[in-house]
């Protein structure tokens, strides 16, 4: 899909030497890619501290064979 921007070319410059990207179109894709990666971390941290753990679990018990 053929989509016409405005971007800074400051940042577009430093985007390029930073990514080693040899293209502006191979580094706008790795820093969206790059982008949603970070938020979609973001939304694991939200789940920190809310599960509930079994402290009866044995995960040793788990391992055995037989």
């Amino acid at each position: 899909m053929a989509t016409n921007l405005a971007l800074d070319p400051v940042l577009l410059d430093r985007a390029l030497a930073v990514s080693g990207q040899s293209t502006k179109k191979a580094a706008v894709t790795l820093a969206l890619q790059e982008f949603i990666a970070r938020r979609e971390q973001r939304g694991l941290l939200d789940l920190v501290g809310t599960l509930e753990w079994d402290d009866s679990f044995d995960y040793k018990a788990q391992r055995s064979r037989a």
